[in-house]
């Protein structure tokens, strides 16, 4: 698969469609705490996430502790963000909203 990385300009474009997507310090990736009511919200969430990132060719960066996922979106073979980061960003978006 070919990825093109996003001018700064895009991205700024791009979050503005992507509901509380923070571009890091580095600006090479987004990232996002998505929290839930509890353990099981918080993991079917990831179990949702993961069959779509897997389906996409693409893998977050994530981390979870009891309710709360942390997420971070990066492409690693161009050494920032492409449309693939953030269209998997909308689609966890989607997939948080049906738990909340």
């Amino acid at each position: 698969m070919r990825y093109e990385r996003l001018a700064p300009e895009a991205v700024a474009g791009a979050l503005r469609e992507v509901d509380g997507w923070s571009l890091s310090e580095d600006k090479t990736a987004i990232t996002k705490e998505f929290s839930f009511d509890d353990f099981a919200q918080a993991f079917s969430f990831m179990t949702e996430c993961a069959i779509m990132a897997e389906k996409m060719g693409h893998h977050p960066e994530w981390s979870n502790v009891y309710r709360r996922v942390d997420v971070r979106l990066t492409t690693h073979d161009v050494g920032g963000l492409t449309g693939h980061d953030l269209k998997l960003a909308a689609a966890m978006d989607q997939a948080a909203a049906r738990r909340i």
